[in-house]
């Protein structure tokens, strides 16, 4: 959530700047700005009646010590009375805080000042590639080579439960529990504590880290007890923080976790969502930073290295993308997408999302660090897919795929305890 001051400070520059992100905050800040002009002299007339009436009670006081009953009681009357004002201003306040809340959790964050415009993937800027396309003598998608070798079974996942959630069986169950370890190892040698967290959220969560109600269409809802299942490990790993103040040399924060993840994707059909290219139900490493202000950029770089140096060892064809205004999230103010090459189905698929939310997130969390001076200051927060696994088995399967079966990278053997699936 965007800071108040901010926007009373530079509302100008701020609708210039979400207009990369294609998005017209004209009218919602001018609303917002209204509000909170109300909101602030509503507050002013308060806390004077407040006063006011604190001064009534000592008066009160010492004129009953003097015996003055009759003008004690006078004002009484008048204390009275400002009790009743004051109880229709904070009545008056807290409906108009609600409603300027309410109006602040629809304004994305501001892209940094090296997001591109655009208004989708066609306007992302590619940063670097790495990895050797294969040119394959067999050619089969991953689909196929699912059925051939009975790792992945789609129809039975249809069965028990729909479309998007397959069912792992045999190597296939193997190699998904492998990356996960593997992934999980080298995050952890990177000096990200592992945490375990509930895939289920409260709806506070959802909220702290932008969910909703940007998303909330896109999640899955447990009705009954008001839990929302995890779209990333991002929302309950930030969440672990929220309503913290920090010490600045507590700063940064590293963790990783292994969660399922959970999304509707409504509306997705068609080819591109065939087999493991998008699920319902899906598992993901991720990695989440809590920094300071001044050094998050350069934990991002560092993220984002570290997420390179993961897909290199597994020996995948890959890309990172620095996404446009138009094609990032709501809560970003600059992310990289990695994505690996699928030579069976001859396109680019997205395997990650690197990406720093700077204050927008704290702000929301009230997630906070207490600087050398003793002040409090907005952490920033910063997260990544480290990685996520079914896109990353799919170019896996496709790629290594050979006629006595698929080879497994070499650094994954160790995990497997197999060298082929055959």
């Amino acid at each position: 959530m965007l800071n108040i001051k901010l926007l009373r400070d530079q509302s100008a520059f701020i609708a210039e700047r979400l207009l990369v992100k294609n998005f017209d905050a004209s009218e919602i800040i001018e609303k917002i700005l209204k509000l909170d002009t109300v909101r602030r002299n509503t507050l002013t007339e308060l806390e004077s009646g407040l006063s006011e009436q604190n001064l009534y009670a000592k008066e009160i006081g010492r004129l009953m010590k003097e015996g003055r009953r009759a003008e004690a009681d006078e004002a009484k009357s008048r204390v009275a009375g400002l009790k009743e004002a004051s109880a229709s201003l904070e009545k008056s306040l807290e409906g108009t805080t609600s409603e300027l809340n309410d109006l602040l959790v629809l304004l994305p964050n501001i892209p940094h000042s090296s997001v591109p415009p655009g208004k989708s993937a066609q306007d992302n800027i590619l940063v670097r590639e790495g990895g050797i396309i294969p040119k394959l003598t067999d050619n089969y998608p991953h689909w196929d080579l699912a059925r051939k070798y009975d790792i992945i079974d789609f129809d039975l996942g249809v069965k028990l439960t729909g479309a998007g959630f397959p069912v792992y069986k045999g190597k296939g169950a193997k190699l998904q529990r492998a990356l996960i370890s593997f992934f999980l190892d080298r995050n952890t040698e990177a000096g990200y504590t592992e945490v375990q967290p509930p895939v289920l959220v409260n709806e506070a969560s959802a909220y702290g880290t932008g969910q909703l109600p940007d998303k909330s269409d896109q999640m899955y809802y447990c009705q009954l007890d008001n839990f929302y299942l995890i779209p990333t490990a991002e929302v309950p790993v930030t969440n672990i923080y929220r309503d913290v103040i920090l010490l600045q040399d507590q700063l940064p924060v590293k963790m990783t976790a292994y969660t399922s993840c959970f999304r509707r994707e409504a509306g997705s059909y068609g080819k591109d969502v065939r087999g493991l290219n998008r699920l319902h139900q899906f598992d993901k490493v991720e990695i989440v930073q809590i920094c300071h202000p001044e050094t998050s950029y350069q934990a991002l770089e560092e993220m984002v290295s570290h997420v390179e140096n993961i897909v290199k060892s597994l020996e995948l064809p890959y890309r990172i993308i620095r996404l446009c205004g138009g094609d990032m999230s709501f809560t970003s103010a600059l992310t990289y997408d990695f994505e690996v090459y699928s030579a069976a189905q001859q396109r680019w698929l997205e395997v990650s999302s690197v990406s720093n939310f700077e204050s927008f997130q704290s702000n929301r969390l009230k997630l906070r660090y207490r600087d050398e001076e003793g002040k409090t200051q907005w952490a920033h927060t910063l997260n990544g897919s480290s990685l996520a696994l079914p896109r990353i088995v799919a170019a896996l399967l496709e790629n290594n795929q050979e006629g006595k079966g698929i080879k497994i990278p070499e650094s994954l053997v160790p995990y497997t305890g197999f060298s082929y699936i055959d």
